[in-house]
C-alpha cells in the first residue's frame, strides 16, 4: 500500500492548484468582459437610446476594454510574484537575510513585514503609475500631478508606518505571550483597532490627503438636512471633498463611526448633478443605514476575521504549513510574522472561488438601498443622477452577465433602472 502523501506536500499541491485554477477562471471572465463589451460597442442599447450619445457609450465600452486588458497584465504579474514569494523561496530568502543581519526577536519580525510591504510596493508600483498616467489620463479622468502623486505616497508610507507597526507589534506580542489562545486576544486586539481607526478617520486621517470645507449651498444644505431629519439620519457635518484634484470620477459617501459620522461630497458631484439629484444619492446612501448593510457588513467582517485568526492560530504550529508554501522554519523560535505572511498570501488564492456571494450579497443591499432612495425622494431624480454617474464615469451598459456575477458590488445600470422603472 503507498503511504500517504506528507501535508505539506498535500498543501503545496492544493496551493498550486487553487492558483492554476483561480487564474484560468479569471482569464476566462476577463476575456468574456472584453468580447461581450465590444460585440455591443456599437449601438446603443434600446432602454438608454434617449439619453446616452453613441460617442458616450464608445468611450465606456473602450475605457472598460482597456481596463480589463490591463486587469490581465496585473494578474499575470500577481501570480508571478505570489509564486516568488512562496514556492520560489522569495519570503524564505528574506526572512534569513533579516535573521542573519538582526536575530531573532520581535524587531527582526518587525522588519520582516515592513520589508515585505515595501518590496511589494516596489513590485506594483509600475502598474500604479501606468493605470494613473497612462490609462486615466488616456479617458480625461486623472487629474494627479506628479508631485500630488509623491506627496500623497510620502504621506501614506508615514501614516502605514505609524498606524501599522504598532498594531503589528501588539499582534506579534500576543501571539507570543499570551498561551494557546493568543488568536483571540488578538482578534480582539485588532477589532478594537479597526473601530477607533473608524471613529478618528474622518477628522485626523482623512484632511491628509484631501481638503474638506463645510457645504455652503444654503438650498442644497437645507434639503439634505430635512431629508436626513426625515429619515431619522444625525451627522457630524455636511463636507464637500476636493475630489477634482486627483480624479474627475465623482462619488458620495459617509464616513465615520457613531458620533463622528459624517456626509462627505465629491466636488465633481456637486458639479454634475442638479440639488433633487444629489438629494436622491444622498437617500440611497441613507438606505444602507437604514437597513443595517453597514453594521451587516461590519458584523460579517469580523465573524470572517474572527474565522481567519481561529484557522491562523491552528495553522501557525504546524511545520507543514510553512514549508508547504516554501518556506523553511524553526520552530524552536518564533514564526509568527512569517506566519502572518504566508496566511496573507494563500487565502486570498483559495478564497477567491467563493468572491461571488459577498458581491451578490452587495448588489441586492444596493436594489434595497435604491428603493428607500425612491420612497423617500424623487425615482427619477435618482435614476437621471445614476445615468449621470455611469456616463460621466464611463461605466459600461453592457458588462457580460457572468463577469457581473463574480465581480460586480452594483447591479449593472440596465438592471438597476429597470428595477427602478418597475417600482
Amino acid at each position: 500500500m503507498a503511504s500517504p502523501l506528507p501535508a505539506s506536500l498535500l498543501l503545496t499541491l492544493a496551493f498550486a492548484l487553487a492558483l492554476a485554477t483561480g487564474l484560468i477562471v479569471k482569464f476566462w471572465l476577463a476575456t468574456r468582459q472584453i468580447r461581450h463589451v465590444a460585440r455591443h460597442r456599437d449601438a446603443v442599447p434600446a432602454a438608454f437610446a434617449q439619453a446616452i450619445t453613441l460617442a458616450a457609450h464608445q468611450k465606456a465600452a473602450d475605457y472598460t476594454i482597456a481596463k480589463t486588458r490591463f486587469g490581465l497584465l496585473e494578474m499575470a504579474w500577481s501570480a508571478v510574484v505570489l509564486l516568488g514569494w512562496t514556492l520560489l523561496g522569495g519570503l524564505d530568502l528574506l526572512n534569513r537575510l533579516l535573521l542573519g543581519a538582526l536575530g531573532g526577536g520581535m524587531w527582526q519580525q518587525l522588519a520582516l513585514l515592513a520589508s515585505f510591504a515595501l518590496i511589494g510596493g516596489l513590485l506594483e508600483l509600475p502598474f500604479t503609475l501606468w493605470q494613473t498616467f497612462r490609462l486615466e489620463e488616456r479617458f480625461g479622468f486623472n487629474k494627479m500631478t506628479w508631485r500630488l502623486w509623491l506627496a500623497d505616497g510620502i504621506k501614506a508610507l508615514l501614516l502605514g508606518a505609524s498606524i501599522g507597526l504598532p498594531i503589528a507589534a501588539l499582534i506579534l506580542w500576543l501571539m507570543g505571550a499570551a498561551g494557546r489562545l493568543w488568536w483571540l486576544w488578538a482578534w480582539g486586539a485588532w477589532v478594537g483597532f479597526n473601530l477607533l481607526l473608524m471613529l478618528v478617520y474622518p477628522t485626523f486621517i482623512a484632511p491628509i490627503f484631501n481638503k474638506f470645507k463645510p457645504l455652503d449651498d444654503a438650498t442644497l444644505k437645507a434639503r439634505v438636512t430635512a431629508l436626513m431629519q426625515r429619515c431619522g439620519f444625525a451627522a457630524k457635518g455636511l463636507f464637500v471633498m476636493d475630489g477634482s484634484t486627483r480624479s474627475a470620477h465623482a462619488n458620495a459617501y459617509f464616513t465615520g463611526f457613531g458620533a463622528s459620522k459624517r456626509v462627505v461630497f465629491y466636488d465633481t458631484l456637486l458639479r454634475q448633478l442638479n440639488a433633487g439629484e444629489v438629494e436622491a444619492v444622498l437617500a440611497h446612501e441613507l438606505g444602507h443605514f437604514k437597513h443595517r448593510h453597514v453594521l451587516k457588513r461590519m458584523a460579517a467582517m469580523f465573524a470572517l476575521s474572527l474565522a481567519g485568526f481561529a484557522l491562523l492560530g491552528w495553522l501557525s504550529g504546524h511545520a507543514w504549513f510553512y514549508t508547504g508554501l516554501g518556506v523553511q522554519p524553526n520552530m524552536a523560535a518564533p514564526n509568527d510574522a512569517l506566519a502572518i505572511l504566508l496566511f496573507m498570501l494563500a487565502v486570498p488564492v483559495f478564497g477567491f472561488f467563493v468572491a461571488p456571494l459577498p458581491v451578490r450579497i452587495s448588489r441586492q443591499h444596493e436594489f434595497q438601498a435604491d428603493a428607500y432612495a425612491i420612497a423617500q425622494t424623487s425615482g427619477a431624480d435618482l435614476s437621471r443622477a445614476l445615468l449621470k454617474l455611469y456616463q460621466d464615469n464611463a461605466s459600461t451598459l453592457t458588462p457580460d452577465p457572468v463577469f457581473v456575477k463574480f465581480y460586480y458590488s452594483h447591479p449593472p445600470a440596465s438592471e438597476r433602472l429597470a428595477r427602478m422603472s418597475a417600482a
